[in-house]
């Protein structure tokens, strides 16, 4: 059995405070004195949940208007980058009206390809003189 404190050692402030964080100056508590500590202590109030971050509802259109269908001709052939999530965000349409009007697009001639796959189409605006 260690001996903890001796008579002939001289505590300082220092020295009790490092022996209070090591564990050493504690008695140790009966069952009884636990049971008695869990059972008036308990938990204040139950953790309430953060709701998270509510994204707001976009109301994207899901058919050309005239005017629409105009900013569409004029403004997507002069863009560098054309994809689908692109025209999304730029014209406020939903992703198959996106991807049809692409398709209209490129049979036009206005756009032109530069990697096709299922998940993601890239085009670039179609240059006058190709070389």
């Amino acid at each position: 059995m260690r001996k903890l404190l001796t008579p002939t050692t001289t505590w300082t402030e220092s020295s009790i405070a490092k022996a209070r964080t090591r564990g050493r100056m504690w008695k140790r508590k009966s069952k009884e004195a636990k049971m008695a500590a869990a059972m008036a202590g308990g938990k204040g109030k139950k953790k309430k949940w953060s709701k998270g971050k509510v994204r707001e509802k976009v109301a994207n259109k899901v058919l050309f208007e005239e005017e629409l269908y105009e900013r569409l001709k004029n403004e997507v052939p002069k863009m560098k980058l054309i994809t689908p999530s692109a025209l999304v965000e730029r014209l406020k349409i939903g992703g198959s009206l996106a991807r049809a009007a692409i398709k209209e697009l490129e049979q036009e001639e206005m756009i032109k390809r530069l990697s096709y796959h299922s998940s993601q189409w890239v085009y670039t605006r179609a240059t006058a003189v190709e070389g």
